[in-house]
């Protein structure tokens, strides 16, 4: 599927509003129903001046009781309605009683792919050129008016949606110059990963790493710390070599290792509070083959190879299948000059090794007595991850469900092991699965020479709380490795470079769009994560990713958390820098306010 931000204009229709009011952040009011007292209601039925009529029957004065309720109550809904401001074009609408009335058509409603964050705003940038957002962010500014950049809309977190307003570079996504013998490229941070690496092969170079999925912009990729796998290479934030950023306080300005490099650093994994990324030049390297070699292992296996696995393949993936025992291990290496791509004919193919879990999905059909909508895709033209989303939708919540769930996708794994070759762009990508919650972790495992084992021990703690608590968790946890960046505000930044860091992703799946599935889904998920943060983030000084960190609601909640992030981060220069670079603040939103909250007030 492809995960982009989503940008709807507003509609008129019931049915939409009622999806909007599912899952949007601020939801259309209800037309109001004009409360009367009993008291008030009684005194027109009867007058203090008139003679007492005779006593009449007790069920013919309740009758004349409610029926004087009912008509006082429809009157006023029928006048509340009728006074409601309907456009021209909508007065022919008033014959439904009870409809909500138009949202305005100049609102848009912004979501991230999977639908967990929403919000509706009037002002929505998208320039073409630099010049158009200088001119957005420095009448932003003059106004005092907020203007949050947001990318592509993938986080999970929603971190950059704003009600406020927001500026979007997509149609800023030109390469602007490659360097074919520095094996440089300077691009301007609205394109895609996927059409810069297009781009690039012509030129026998690629990124040095990039994350599971491909549809982020450039500029959002990197300043949320966006990361790949494989213990000897950084965060995709340290292949950025110089950035140009557009800040409402002062102008365009230019930053690298040579030039400003204190705010260089502080600004690569900047959250987009800075200032607006305009331009990147990123570190390449030379475009290769990989040999991609997937297994089914053990955790007690895993536990002898780890450091092997670790130091011998440039790329590295555990994926941990809950209530199972199974452990799927993706390892990737250039292919070999030498030997060339390995020989090997697979004991299953593709249709064989998705069968079973067919004939669980059928047979998942008839104990929940569902019948297929027959608009849906024939089953057999379905992904494995599809049919994984149309299994869990069945009962998402029963623990033994997704267990059985789990254990066949322990099995499709177990009859697609095998090798496969080809670009690396066309390697590292990950199919995720449908929308989804997912909370992800990082934490220093120790160095490349000497892991520490706490990466595993995570990974045990965290099975250990699942079976504990009986939580219908979803496969994968997924688990990988980077080596450390410079930069300061990502959870990976150390000094000692030969450090490595893990991080581990949980998640639970939204298979439907029902609202109150999703609800109940959503609470057992935060329920999930709060066990894993009560027990295990203190103990392996884990820190969320900053696209998956959620903030609290609760008050102590949120002051623990902005405690906590004090310990690892640099809270006071990076808020020095956004009260230098951006003193209104028109580049924040209300997540980040919270979570790095400054003195005054806008």
């Amino acid at each position: 599927m492809l995960r982009a931000l989503t940008l709807r204009r507003s509609v008129q229709s019931l049915h939409d509003h009622n999806h909007l009011r599912a899952f949007a952040s601020t939801t259309v009011p209800q037309n109001p129903l004009t409360q009367v007292s009993s008291t008030r209601a009684l005194s027109t039925l009867s007058s203090p001046s008139s003679p007492a009529p005779p006593a009449p029957s007790s069920s013919a004065s309740e009758l004349r009781k409610y029926l004087g309720y009912t008509a006082l109550v429809l009157f006023s809904a029928a006048a509340t309605y009728y006074s409601f401001p309907f456009p021209e074009n909508a007065k022919h609408k008033k014959a439904q009683i009870f409809r909500y009335a138009p949202l305005p058509e100049d609102l848009h409603t912004v979501s991230n792919w999977s639908g967990t964050h929403e919000v509706q705003t009037r002002v929505f940038h998208e320039p073409e050129t630099l010049e158009e957002l200088e001119k957005v962010v420095k009448d932003a500014h003059e106004k005092k008016s907020r203007i949050r950049p947001v990318g592509s809309g993938l986080s999970p977190n929603g971190i950059g949606l704003s009600r406020a307003g927001m500026v979007n570079l997509a149609l800023m996504d030109k390469v602007l110059e490659v360097d074919k013998e520095k094996k440089r490229v300077r691009v301007q941070a609205g394109i895609r990963v996927q059409q810069l690496l297009d781009a690039i092969k012509e030129h026998g170079i690629t990124l040095q790493n990039f994350a599971s999925i491909k549809e982020q912009q450039i500029g959002g990729i990197l300043q949320v710390g966006a990361h790949g796998t494989g213990a000897r290479l950084p965060p995709m934030d340290e292949q950025v070599i110089s950035m140009k950023l557009v800040t409402p306080a002062k102008g365009t300005i230019e930053v690298s290792k040579e030039k400003d490099p204190e705010l260089f650093y502080l600004a690569r994994c900047g959250l987009g509070g800075l200032g607006v990324v305009a331009e990147v030049t990123i570190q390449c390297v030379d475009r290769q083959e990989l040999v991609e070699h997937t297994t089914v292992s053990t955790m007690a296996e895993i536990k002898k190879n780890h450091k092997k696995l670790l130091s011998e393949y440039k790329h590295v993936r555990y994926l941990y299948i809950p209530y199972t025992d199974a452990v799927v291990v993706v390892k990737c290496n250039p292919v070999s000059k030498w030997k060339g791509p390995p020989k090997f004919t697979p004991k299953y193919s593709s249709a064989e090794a998705i069968q079973h879990v067919r004939d669980l999905y059928r047979e998942c059909l008839q104990k929940y007595r569902v019948v297929p909508d027959k608009s849906e895709v024939e089953m057999n033209e379905l992904s494995f991850t599809e049919l994984r989303d149309k299994l869990l939708a069945l009962d998402p919540l029963d623990k033994d469900h997704v267990a059985k769930v789990n254990q066949a996708e322990a099995e499709f794994w177990k009859k697609s092991e095998g090798y496969r070759v080809g670009w690396s762009d066309e390697i590292l990508g990950f199919d995720c699965g449908g929308q989804q919650w997912v909370s992800e972790t990082c934490f220093q495992a120790g160095t490349l020479a000497k892991p520490s084992m706490k990466d595993l021990e995570y990974i045990e703690g965290v099975k250990q709380l699942i079976e504990k608590n009986e939580i219908p968790a979803p496969a994968p946890i997924e688990q990988r490795w980077t080596a450390c960046t410079k930069s300061p505000m990502s959870p990976a930044s150390s000094t000692r470079e030969d450090d490595i860091f893990s991080w581990v992703g949980i998640i639970m799946y939204l298979p439907t769009t029902d609202p109150r599935q999703r609800k109940e889904i959503t609470e057992e998920f935060f329920h999930y994560r709060r066990l894993t943060q009560t027990q295990l983030w203190d103990k392996y000084s884990a820190y969320e990713h900053w696209a998956k960190i959620e903030v609290p609601k609760d008050k102590d909640e949120l002051a623990a958390l902005q405690d906590r992030l004090r310990k690892r981060f640099p809270v006071d220069a990076y808020n020095k820098a956004r009260r230098e670079l951006d003193p209104n603040r028109i580049l924040s939103n209300n997540k980040l306010e919270k979570l790095f909250p400054l003195s005054d007030t806008i």
